[in-house]
């Protein structure tokens, strides 16, 4: 008897990643996996934060582009173990991308980025916003 994991939401994964496939072209065809990402947006910038455990630093590229911020890298395979005639690897390796849109008000040319412990955080600052000018009206 073979004990198989339950896993519902497994086939709407795959449904999703062939339709991301289909409708991104190639370049979607080179994505191994999709890291898990936060977005939030504070009173002076916007953070974006993914979980990339195993990937280092050196293999994050991080391009904006037109309005478009693009995180890509790949994440090497670890070891992995056989007995009694059967393997099991849950870990994705390979490349990664994920694009998010960016609003009007970000500064994209003051994207920093930091990596510490597997978590990489973007921070995409916003402009100053342009304040309406009360102009008075002078008796003449």
């Amino acid at each position: 008897m073979t004990i198989v994991r339950y896993e519902p939401w497994a086939l709407f994964g795959r449904l999703q990643h062939q339709l991301d496939q289909a409708f991104s072209g190639t370049e979607a065809a080179n994505v191994s996996w999709l890291p898990r990402v936060d977005v939030r947006e504070e009173n002076e910038r916007f953070v974006v934060t993914a979980d990339l455990p195993g990937v280092e630093g050196k293999d994050i590229e991080i391009t904006a582009d037109e309005g478009v911020l693009t995180i890509r890298g790949q994440r090497g395979s670890g070891k992995q173990t056989a007995g009694e005639g059967y393997e099991r690897v849950e870990r994705a390796s390979g490349t990664f991308q994920r694009r998010f849109t960016l609003p009007e008000s970000a500064d994209a040319q003051a994207i920093k980025a930091t990596h510490a412990n597997g978590v990489l955080e973007v921070s995409i600052p916003k402009r100053p916003q342009a304040q309406p000018r009360r102009i008075e009206v002078q008796a003449a």
